[in-house]
């Protein structure tokens, strides 16, 4: 090696470490756009990553489920189960679920190491206005009971670590935000710089 050349001090990420980020917001907010575009950029990183999706999820793991308060905690507890299994083993789980009470995102959140809770947080009528499944429009008709921003209740979080504003912010921008996060947290590696020599 010439005397000249310098090597860049290499940064250590800890090894297998996994991270449970949990996208939590009314429907329509763009949880589920913004969880696909980081596991599109994560796995530029080289990271494991799974994405949790609540609707998914209710096919899935939570079949027979109804919307009461006790079962939507009964499935929160279920995707967080899962994803702390995955973080444990070194996986990034991001889930998207509406997750609409706050105690059930604090018992997530006091027994799940690495926990990062973002609040996807877009107005209701943004919400309704984007609507592309119809929900609301069920909901607002009857069709639809305990439907969440509608006949029962979002809390909304009251410290979370990272808040995107939807209605505001791009998709890019919203991503860009939670890079920017999970890098100061040495959760993932930076973006890798591609270089050109003439």
């Amino acid at each position: 090696m010439d005397d000249e050349e310098e090597l860049l001090p290499e940064r250590k990420y800890p090894a297998n470490q996994g991270f449970v980020l949990w996208l939590t917001g009314l429907s329509g907010s763009g949880k589920s756009s913004i969880a696909r575009k980081l596991e599109q950029e994560l796995k530029e990183r080289s990271c494991l990553v799974e994405v949790l999706d609540g609707d998914v999820v209710r096919t899935n793991l939570s079949k027979g489920l109804g919307y009461s308060r006790e079962d939507r905690n009964t499935n929160i507890r279920r995707i967080g189960f899962v994803a702390n299994l995955l973080s444990r083993n070194g996986v990034a789980a991001i889930v998207a679920a509406i997750s609409p009470y706050q105690e059930a995102r604090e018992n997530l959140r006091a027994t799940t190491e690495n926990f990062i809770e973002v609040f996807v947080n877009a107005p209701l009528e943004v919400c309704e206005a984007r609507d592309v499944k119809g929900l609301y429009a069920m909901a607002r008709a009857g069709e639809i009971r305990a439907f969440t921003g509608i006949d029962d209740p979002y809390e909304e979080p009251t410290n979370p670590d990272i808040i995107c504003y939807t209605s505001e912010e791009t998709l890019e921008e919203s991503v860009a935000k939670i890079l920017a996060e999970l890098e100061q947290r040495d959760c993932i590696p930076p973006k890798p710089q591609i270089e050109f020599f003439i």
